[in-house]
């Protein structure tokens, strides 16, 4: 026999044994009616699956781009896939139609305590929120220097500050108001001297001891300077300083403010009739 036929039977009784051992296999098979709960969890499963699969896609994406993005577009609901998409916040979470309020400094002279509050307005986004904050500032007795009308509030943040002595009533002292998108950095400073009214001569020019103003959030140090040549130095606060006494000469965040602000005082005494400030820090 050649080589060839030896080949030939060997594969042909392979075959054969396969064929038996598989007919014996299906012999002992019992055929009965499909499960179909079982089959139809198992296809709910796969679903279930591709779905969530699809939506942890969606949160990756959204968390590189900042926003929420769709998974799909129409049609997804009926595949199961569920979107959302996030909302600007309300003109009451940004402070639009109320000003958040911080003290800012405060101290005892001759006797009597002082402080000084700010009052920062949330920028409205458009003339509606404008209109209705600008209705909202009469009613707080804050009016905008230099707006024609609502539409001068638009993008802008507004904010008022006042001194407080005890025994007497708050003074509006200083308004002004800070640009949307305006970058405020390195030696920005814009300032103002006031007089600390709790006691001596509150005529024009006299007794401007108090400097009130904003810089950058990077200022480190300010230094006020009066007309005779007496000097004050309002130091970065660490971070959550609170005014339990008197706090003066410090530069401090304000609630709602994109700037920072700070207070000089100084010394009861000399030319208190001009006063100049600048960053010497920062």
């Amino acid at each position: 026999m050649s080589a060839d036929r030896e080949t030939n039977h060997d594969m042909a009784a392979t075959d054969a044994d396969i064929s038996f051992l598989l007919a014996e296999a299906a012999d002992e098979v019992e055929i009965g009616t499909a499960p179909y709960q079982a089959v139809l969890r198992g296809g709910r499963r796969r679903r279930a699956r591709r779905w969530a699969t699809a939506a942890a896609v969606a949160l990756v994406v959204a968390g590189s781009t900042g926003t929420l993005a769709l998974a799909g577009g129409t049609g997804d609901d009926a595949r199961g896939v569920r979107t959302a998409a996030t909302s600007p916040s309300t003109p009451e979470k940004r402070h639009v139609y109320a000003p958040q309020r911080t003290e800012l400094a405060r101290g005892t002279d001759r006797g009597k305590g002082w402080s000084v509050l700010i009052e920062v307005w949330g920028a409205p986004r458009n003339e509606a929120e404008a209109r209705t904050q600008w209705a909202r500032m009469g009613e707080y007795g804050d009016t905008p220097f230099g707006a024609r009308g609502s539409h001068d509030l638009v993008g802008r943040q507004w904010v008022f500050v006042r001194t407080i002595s005890e025994g007497g009533p708050s003074t509006l002292v200083l308004e002004t108001h800070i640009e949307k998108g305006e970058p405020y950095g390195g030696k920005y400073i814009a300032a103002k001297s006031v007089s600390l009214k709790t006691g001596g001569s509150t005529g024009a020019g006299a007794f401007l001891r108090l400097v009130i103003g904003k810089v950058a959030p990077t200022a480190q140090e300010v230094t006020c300077t009066w007309r005779d040549g007496a000097t004050a130095k309002a130091l970065r606060a660490a971070p959550g300083t609170m005014l339990t006494s008197d706090v003066v000469d410090l530069i401090r965040p304000v609630a709602g403010s994109r700037v920072d602000w700070f207070v000089c005082l100084a010394p009861d005494y000399g030319d208190r009739s001009r006063a100049e400030a600048r960053v010497t820090k920062g």
